[in-house]
């Protein structure tokens, strides 16, 4: 039967994630695997007494089903995992066959591993991956959420701030904000209560630091300190001629307050925009799509794991605006609308946004924002998310008429991927090698765009190693051996058990260059090798 057809005999569970696990008479092994990575994503379901095979599914059955119920339940309550996994158990019986159901919910306590750290796992698609260090620290990370920015910046003081990042944003909050008592206070008694700096150690918060900092004194904490914006002309990378039109600099901006007018420059360009007069005489532009444009920036820049080594990143297309924020949410989506929580991840970033009323004093602004957009033209903003990423995309086409959801469906579909959808659409590739090196080298060449995208926004410094170690510049015509780095890389994302042989014939080129360009993409730390010579992989470092 077809996953859609078990899920139909099997009705009554709330499908998230599934995976099925023959188990005929014990636990299996594998599946530890699973009930880490479920428990470090979104949670799913594991189904003992059910074979799969090429994606067709086959009721098994339990021949001794209370042993292997309580095997799994003691194991998941002994110290074979670093932290206890409650479940919901549930036993079926489908044509006289036995099938347990435990269901793994997402854990409050990541990473949830086994035996050791590097057991660690994270749901990708429907399949369970190994976790790398830098999805394990923004694990451990997220354990803290809303406490990390509010930690001291050590060595750093008041003159680490921006003096006039600091007076335009006092004469912006007088402006806007005028009954709100800060306006009253003294500039160090105002960075003090805005929890700026430190009253004891006269110290700034990180926080503090990102929005009001010079950017060398940011760069110390944050050596990458970047808030990418590019506009693309194209629906998607595939299709547009060049890579972007327009990349925003890092020279226009040095911390959060700077780079946030940077970005509101552009994107008012792509929103229908009307001025009016204020109660206060001062000139507002009024439009619904630009109010859902900035709710989304501020979210963006409020909500953003700082600390991960991807950053906030929009990408204006001819068709829609992507935001990219790197960091789960620390509720589902749904429940964050529904009951309008405040859960800011950086609640100074919040409050400094929200006292000069750019953002909402409540929950995360996600009802209005769809309200907005949904009134500028007739689309409903796309959420995408993960356990360590959000993507909002804004629909600038207007659509009217009953095909609005389609529509934006399918713009969804075709536009702007996700890792996991850019992971499973290059997983094809592997299946279309074959031995025709010419039509390898084709093939490769064809992907080389949505592979440094997806490189790009797991690792956004992967493109400048790549330009400072080995010349290469996606957007002008690479040299025969820059070409061959990217292949080698993309070979190796596919596969990552590839041999140097297997390599070299599929681009028909000798074992000794291949081996030759491994080792010193190996020696410039841009691939490592995990577990030993003939069982072990390669890794794209992506940190």
């Amino acid at each position: 039967m077809t996953r859609q057809e078990l899920i139909k005999r099997i009705g009554e569970l709330e499908w998230e994630d599934f995976e099925a696990k023959e188990a005929k008479g014990e636990v299996p092994k594998s599946c530890w695997a699973t009930v880490s990575a479920f428990a470090n994503t979104t949670g799913g379901w594991l189904l003992f007494g059910i074979r799969e095979l090429n994606g067709q599914f086959e009721l098994q059955g339990i021949n001794n089903s209370e042993k292997v119920e309580q095997d799994f339940l003691n194991t998941l309550r002994g110290e074979k995992f670093n932290t206890f996994i409650d479940t919901k158990q549930v036993k079926f019986n489908i044509e006289g066959k036995i099938i347990l159901g435990f269901y793994i919910p997402p854990s409050t306590k990541k990473p949830v591993y086994f035996n050791s750290l590097a057991n660690t796992f994270i749901r990708r698609g429907s399949a369970d991956q190994r976790a790398t260090r830098p999805e394990i620290d923004a694990m451990y990370r997220d354990q803290s959420f809303g406490t990390k920015t509010g930690e001291l910046a050590p060595g750093t003081s008041s003159r680490d701030l921006k003096g006039k990042s600091l007076r335009e944003y006092k004469s912006y909050m007088s402006n806007f904000n005028p009954e709100v008592s800060y306006n009253r206070m003294e500039l160090d008694e105002f960075l003090v209560k805005m929890r700026v700096l430190d009253k004891e150690t006269g110290q700034c918060t990180f926080g503090g630091l990102l929005f009001f900092g010079h950017r060398d004194s940011v760069e110390q904490f944050f050596a990458d300190f970047r808030i990418d914006l590019l506009e693309v002309p194209g629906t998607s990378y595939e299709d547009a001629p060049s890579r972007y039109t327009f990349r925003l600099s890092e020279d226009d901006y040095e911390n959060l307050w700077e780079a946030y007018f940077e970005c509101i420059k552009r994107l008012r360009k792509e929103v229908d925009v009307e001025f009016k007069l204020s109660a206060e005489g001062f000139g507002e532009e009024f439009s619904p799509g630009l109010k859902a444009a900035r709710e989304a920036l501020v979210n963006m820049l409020m909500h953003a794991d700082h600390f991960s080594p991807a950053h906030p990143r929009i990408r204006i297309f001819t068709n829609h605006i992507e935001y990219y924020n790197p960091g789960g949410l620390p509720k589902p989506l749904e429940e964050l609308k529904g009951k309008d929580l405040s859960i800011p991840r950086n609640p100074i970033i919040a409050k400094l946004f929200r006292m000069v009323k750019m953002a909402e004093n409540a929950g995360y602004g996600l009802d209005k924002m769809e309200e907005n957009w949904k009134t500028y033209n007739h689309t409903a903003p796309v959420f995408d998310t993960s356990f360590d990423s959000t993507i909002v995309k804004l629909f600038t086409k207007s659509v009217d008429g009953p095909d609005v959801g389609k529509a934006a469906g399918e713009s969804r579909k075709d536009t702007g991927r996700t890792p996991e959808s850019i992971r499973q659409e290059l997983q094809v590739l592997l299946e279309q090698l074959g031995g025709n090196p010419e039509e390898n080298i084709k093939l490769l060449r064809s992907k080389y765009g949505i592979f440094m995208e997806y490189l790009e926004g797991n690792n956004p410094a992967f493109s400048e190693r790549l330009r400072k170690d080995f010349g290469i510049n996606m957007e002008k015509e690479l040299s025969q051996e820059q070409e061959r780095i990217i292949q080698i890389l993309l070979l190796m994302f596919l596969n990552g058990q590839i041999t140097a042989v297997v390599i070299a014939n599929t681009l028909s080129m000798s074992e000794s260059s291949i081996r030759k360009a491994i080792k010193n993409l190996f020696d410039k730390n841009i691939i490592q090798r995990q577990g030993s010579r003939k069982t072990g992989h390669w890794l794209i470092v992506e940190n």
